[in-house]
């Protein structure tokens, strides 16, 4: 058949212009097409303003994983702090009805050398609680992963024109988002358990 697999395969477009689309590995540059027939390769202004596009798609994917994690950890915190000032004003409660139930007997301790305490409840550690986020926020959670789910999807069909400029412009914009979304702190208490524990980035902490 005149169609091979690996060679560039014309398609008709008006005014007899084409797109060269190949299946294995290629350099194409002028004639290029991408995802659609309107994405089409006409000069070589046009194609390094699609490759710095490319760049730039990766890099927002990465923010778009970095958003996600940011808002999970602004959502727990925001549970921490409903947690401790809950536990907060149930102490100080607790320490009001004890002051007023050993009132009576301050001079009978006083006389018998003893002290009172407050007592202490005991709470779970944070790292064993769960919760269940409102729908407010798992909405906004669920909008920031079918966003960045698009994105994804969206590179991984550009991978799949096999050119080498572009993919080299996918590994680069991977790099160049990393480098500015990913550069985080780091728990040297936990022997970087923290960071195995993480997807592909998070955002600066």
């Amino acid at each position: 058949m005149g169609m091979g697999m690996g060679m560039g395969m014309g398609m008709g477009m008006g005014g007899g212009n084409k797109c060269k689309i190949s299946m294995l590995w290629n350099w194409y540059t002028i004639d290029s097409c991408f995802i659609a027939h309107s994405w089409h390769i006409t000069s070589k202004g046009m194609f390094a303003g699609s490759c710095i596009g490319v760049v730039l798609l990766v890099m927002l994917l990465e923010f778009l994983r970095c958003a996600g994690k940011e808002y999970d950890r602004y959502i727990i915190a925001q549970y921490t702090r409903s947690l401790t000032g809950s536990a907060s004003s149930s102490s100080a409660r607790l320490a009001n009805n004890a002051m007023d139930k050993n009132s009576t007997s301050d001079t009978e301790q006083a006389k018998l050398g003893t002290t009172t305490t407050t007592p202490h409840h005991n709470h779970l550690p944070l790292a064993s609680q769960t919760f269940r986020p409102n729908f407010l926020q798992q909405a906004v959670r669920a909008f920031l992963h079918t966003a960045q789910f698009a994105v994804a999807y969206m590179v991984m069909l550009l991978a799949m024109y096999y050119n080498g400029y572009i993919i080299i412009c996918i590994f680069l914009g991977a790099y160049l988002g990393y480098l500015v979304f990913g550069w985080e702190s780091m728990n040297a208490a936990g022997d970087g358990r923290d960071r195995l524990q993480e997807e592909v980035t998070v955002c600066c902490g």
